[in-house]
């Protein structure tokens, strides 16, 4: 089974290049199940419903959440509501949402958890306990393919979990730093793992934003309006092959594909 992951879609772009990409692969056979994280999916600030149910016709079958979930309020209404989106599932017992699902398919089940970090994050509960006690539902409830965002700042806390989840998972994939990292690798217990899938959106940019706005910021101080920015958009992700039969994943290709966005 052929998992694709895409990283941090941001804005308008991010969703342009996730459509052109994701649905082109799915379209073709390539991508049997598709899973974005879409936290700065609204110009960099969270999701909508009706974003969510854009991203879920371009191609996502679920959508992966972080630090940003509650930047659009109107999401805290109508979450429950909505399986495929998945918020960290270490937030405070009571948040709406959910933190995992798990998903039929034709070639199987295959569970989503997200995580968020604690390492400069905002406070949250021990990700590392939360996965335990998802885990502990066994193969029956969740299928044996399982695939974790955990959406963290620190690359050491992401490879710590990569290992700790390691044999029990079928791939670790970092969001949250919108930089795509080198480490793609196959575990030694057959986990797939990439400390950061990148971002889907303007690369021209300082993580999805624009430049002169963010060089201003830094250099006098003062708060600034930034926009999201339109340059050099791209999709980054991993996609992820999977034996159904027993949760390993058998090979892992990091990508980052350039589109032709509209001016």
């Amino acid at each position: 089974m052929n998992i694709l992951i895409a990283g941090d879609v941001v804005g308008g772009p991010g969703r342009l290049a996730f459509a052109a990409i994701a649905g082109r692969m799915k379209q073709a056979g390539q991508a049997d199940f598709v899973i974005a994280n879409a936290e700065n999916a609204a110009g960099g600030r969270g999701i909508t419903q009706p974003l969510a149910e854009a991203l879920f016709a371009a191609g996502a079958d679920a959508l992966t959440l972080g630090d940003h979930v509650w930047d659009q309020k109107e999401l805290v209404k109508t979450i429950d509501r909505e399986p495929r989106l998945i918020r960290p599932a270490n937030y405070a017992p009571g948040c709406p949402g959910r933190g995992w699902n798990t998903f039929p398919t034709p070639l199987g089940k295959v569970t989503v958890i997200s995580l968020q970090g604690r390492t400069f994050m905002p406070p949250s509960d021990c990700p590392f306990r939360a996965a335990d006690a998802i885990l502990a539902r066994g193969s029956a409830d969740l299928g044996k393919i399982i695939i974790v965002d955990f959406h963290a700042e620190a690359t050491s806390e992401k490879i710590a979990m990569g290992r700790y989840l390691d044999g029990r998972v079928s791939a670790v994939v970092g969001t949250h730093t919108h930089v795509q990292t080198a480490d793609d690798a196959i575990l030694p217990k057959g986990a797939a793992y990439l400390s950061d899938l990148g971002m889907t959106g303007p690369k021209d940019s300082v993580l999805g934003r624009d430049v002169a706005a963010v060089l201003k910021k830094f250099v006098t101080g003062m708060p600034q309006q930034f926009e999201i920015a339109t340059g050099d958009v791209r999709f980054e992700g991993l996609l992820v092959t999977v034996d159904e039969q027993t949760g390993r994943a058998t090979k892992v290709k990091r990508l980052q594909e350039k589109i032709d966005a509209p001016k």
